[in-house]
């Protein structure tokens, strides 16, 4: 199927690589060997970050400096601590126009971590941070969103107990939405729509229900347009890919809608990113719901 305006912009560098992460864990040679040629592929267009730690950063070094070309530098996603500033500086200075950390992902569980956090924040450089999922939702994203960082979400894992409710997922999308925070989301998130699949890749391995991540984009770009707290939660919880369309005028779950001219903008301010050990995994199910 030829690919529309609006699914070019909902997934213009949506998925960022984090195969280096279960259940695919692969070994940093077989993780950059594979973005390279995924930035060489007919859907690098919708690659993001090569997710990386901060601690693997020298082995990341040793593995992709020979793939590395001057002026389309590597774009890299870092899960650090607030007191790796400086080797992420010397890390940008290293590989000037061949590879960049222009976004960091670090976890906090106070407002006083997230407050530590803001050293990490630099020109060009986003800050996304990872909360958990409760009754202190509303005043991470607050504190968040005063020092001008972005949220992130985890989604699921590699244990039917590492997904959380609908409920606490929609909680957050709309506590970013109601203070205007950008979020990204992460783990279990490899299909377009929610449903039973594998949670590991050996054939035997247990299945869980997964989100699906057109669930979590929608509802997040929609919460901004209006949808009320039950119809996200629906929605995250939505198993029919014939609930959504996306077409020349848009992007539709039932009812709802974001016009194509839209699109865009309400990605830049909602859920922007996801992270996915698989990047193959989301544009075959997106090609087997003839959405590409």
């Amino acid at each position: 199927m030829p690919r529309t305006r609006a699914i070019d912009e909902l997934l213009a560098g949506l998925i960022d690589y984090a195969g280096l992460f279960p259940p695919a864990a692969l070994g940093m040679r077989d993780a950059v060997r594979a973005y390279a040629r995924y930035r060489d592929g007919a859907e690098a267009w919708a690659l993001g970050r090569f997710v990386v730690p901060v601690a693997r950063l020298v082995e990341f070094s040793a593995e992709a400096t020979e793939l590395l070309t001057v002026g389309t530098p590597w774009r890299l996603s870092v899960l650090a601590g607030a007191t790796d500033a400086e080797v992420m500086e010397r890390f940008n200075r290293s590989y000037v126009d061949r590879a960049i950390i222009d976004s960091i992902e670090a976890k906090a569980t106070t407002v006083h971590d997230v407050a530590a956090l803001s050293v990490l924040q630099g020109e060009g450089r986003l800050v996304y941070v990872e909360i958990p999922l409760g009754a202190s939702t509303d005043l991470l994203v607050d504190a968040i969103a005063a020092h001008g960082m972005r949220a992130k979400v985890r989604t699921g894992g590699v244990t039917v107990e590492a997904f959380p409710a609908a409920q606490a997922v929609a909680h957050f999308l709309s506590s970013c939405a109601r203070a205007g925070v950008a979020c990204k989301a992460t783990a279990g998130l490899h299909h377009p729509v929610r449903g039973e699949y594998r949670l590991m890749y050996a054939e035997d391995a247990p299945q869980g229900t997964m989100f699906g991540f057109l669930n979590v984009i929608c509802a997040s770009m929609l919460m901004r347009h209006g949808l009320p707290m039950h119809d996200a939660v629906a929605l995250l919880e939505e198993r029919d890919p014939k609930a959504f369309q996306v077409d020349a005028h848009g992007i539709r779950w039932r009812d709802w809608c974001v016009p194509v001219a839209d699109i865009h903008t309400a990605r830049a301010g909602a859920a922007n990113s996801f992270g996915s050990c698989s990047f193959e995994e989301p544009i075959h199910d997106l090609k087997q719901l003839a959405m590409l």
